[in-house]
């Protein structure tokens, strides 16, 4: 049982017909019991986990390109791509700058050299476009990462995923894809990665969908960045799978095989963790190498870097995430004492009131004296799943405690009681519970199953 995750938003009509028909072949050949959820990019073709095949295969020929961003129609004047676009804008690149405006000066204003600081401002404005539409699809592409990731990690079992792209620029986005790496290992998950063009060569002419308008002054760079664009597309499938000890198939126009094996968990997994002292708030990406001691025949797949915050993290940010994250997982936290109960009352024939109690031992907490109070912030945060793993509801009450002497003494022998309630039609139901303290950032998660009959 494993996701697929298909970045329509970056696919060509070309790639996306070949992958189709390879990941068509592949569930022909899959078991009955096999179960799949189909997930993509813009959102627009999802199939939660099923064994039906022609649902499957729907959803499947429904994986088509799909631009989050307006595309412009034929030849443009000048032609800046977001890899030329990151270039100019990000890596102050004067070199591609400078053939962009010699393309202008060519197209626009027929050679005409006394044109060429008007052609500059038509290039920034140029840059600027691109590089926010190939921005904002990047972006939304790992939105839809982190979605599919929390509704994998409250799935039972081995958790992997398979992602198939032809990749994509990273640009300014190490931050957004460290991120995606470290809440998959957090939760368990394996991202397998698939090369959705296959084999290819470098497309040096560029899409024959959309004529480029090189001229004879700039044809050869701009091959040369189509290149190298295509070469860094790859980057980001890479890292994803070996940041998460995942397999990056790539290189073949085997995607049958790819998909069964890319279908597959690691015999043998390790998670190494590194914490560099000293870390500077630079906001740079800081290369690692991971080497074996000994001369021995294995490989070893990392990831190639991290990429530094440029401030201390928001502590208010950080427990949201915290409690975020632990709500998707199934694994219990027991760093304080928490006791779970669920009960349930019949409003109607098609509804019920769903109850929550929860009791908190209040003496294994941290408090802060101030003015003779002792002084915390619990926050209990409450999801409802169904029996395939779906959210249903779920909630989150703050309880600000400024207790006097008397009260703690008395809340040290009693627990702290918190009720939550929920609206839910009969079925089987997962209730998950985080709890989290401010003053000694300590946690308590617990899981708790329900059947309202029918």
């Amino acid at each position: 049982m494993s996701p697929w995750f298909c970045d329509d938003a970056h696919l060509s009509l070309q790639d996306a017909t070949f992958a189709r028909s390879q990941a068509g072949r592949f569930l022909d050949s899959a078991g009955p019991t096999d179960r799949v959820a189909i997930y993509t990019t813009s959102g627009q073709n999802t199939l939660e986990f099923t064994s039906d095949k022609a649902a499957l295969h729907r959803a499947i020929l429904g994986v088509v390109p799909r631009a989050l961003m307006p595309q412009e129609m034929g030849a443009e004047c000048p032609e800046v791509t977001h890899y030329m676009a990151d270039q100019i804008e990000n890596k102050h690149d004067i070199t591609v700058q400078g053939v962009a405006i010699e393309e202008t000066v060519q197209c626009q204003f027929s050679g005409d050299e006394t044109k060429r600081v008007q052609a500059a401002g038509i290039v920034q404005s140029a840059v600027l476009r691109a590089l926010s539409a190939g921005d904002v699809e990047n972006e939304f592409t790992y939105r839809h990462l982190e979605d599919v990731l929390r509704r994998l990690s409250s799935m039972p079992g081995e958790r992997i995923m398979l992602f198939v792209s032809p990749g994509f620029l990273l640009t300014t986005t190490y931050l957004d894809e460290s991120g995606v790496i470290d809440r998959a290992n957090r939760a368990n998950v394996v991202i397998n990665t698939l090369d959705a063009r296959g084999l290819y060569t470098p497309d040096v002419m560029g899409d024959i969908s959309r004529p480029s308008s090189d001229s004879v002054r700039t044809a050869g760079q701009k091959t040369m960045y189509r290149v190298s664009a295509q070469q860094e597309n790859q980057y980001v499938l890479g890292d994803l799978a070996y940041g998460t000890g995942g397999t990056f198939f790539h290189n073949s126009n085997d995607l049958q095989g790819g998909l069964q094996l890319a279908g597959l968990a690691p015999e043998v997994s390790y998670v190494l963790a590194f914490s560099p002292q000293n870390r500077k708030m630079d906001g740079q990406y800081h290369l690692l190498r991971v080497d074996l001691a000994k001369k021995l025949k294995y490989s070893v797949q990392a990831r190639r870097g991290y990429y530094a915050p440029r401030k201390v993290d928001d502590p208010h940010e950080l427990a949201r995430q915290e409690i975020q994250e632990a709500i998707y997982s199934q694994e219990e936290i027991h760093e304080l004492p928490l006791d779970l109960q669920t009960q349930y009352f019949r409003s109607d024939p098609e509804g019920a009131h769903l109850s929550v109690v929860s009791r908190l031992e209040v003496k294994s907490m941290h408090f802060r004296k101030s003015d003779g109070r002792s002084l915390d912030e619990i926050t209990l945060a409450t999801a409802i799943f169904d029996e395939n793993g779906n959210f249903i509801a779920g909630g989150e009450k703050t309880v600000q405690m400024r207790l006097k002497d008397a009260t703690y003494e008395r809340l040290t022998r009693t627990g702290l009681t918190v009720k939550s309630s929920f609206a839910v039609k009969p079925g089987r139901y997962l209730v998950r519970q985080v709890v989290r303290d401010s003053e000694g950032s300590q946690m308590a998660a617990r899981n708790g199953a329900v059947e309202i009959p029918f």
